[in-house]
């Protein structure tokens, strides 16, 4: 909510990132999710970097209707499903 998706979309760039994780607490946060893959399309990184997603209000089926790579449901899910994309 704090963060625009251009400011991920620099830090994607200048880090060389390959995973982008993002957490919502609320469902007003959650479209936000959706902009930043949005973001990452256009700024042609969306084949650079997985991006994975989790929080309170979300659902697996939710975050692959964003078009998200993954969903943790905590913080432990997530950490392992970040390791398994980072070796595939």
């Amino acid at each position: 909510m704090d963060v625009s998706p251009e400011r991920i979309v620099d830090a994607v760039r200048l880090h060389q990132a390959n995973i982008v994780a993002l957490s919502a607490l609320l469902t007003t946060t959650m479209v936000n999710m959706k902009a930043v893959i949005e973001a990452l399309n256009a700024a042609g990184l969306r084949d650079k970097v997985k991006v994975l997603v989790g929080g309170a209000p979300l659902t697996d089926a939710w975050a692959h209707s964003i078009g998200a790579d993954g969903y943790g449901q905590d913080a432990p899910a997530a950490v392992e499903l970040a390791r398994q994309l980072a070796t595939a």
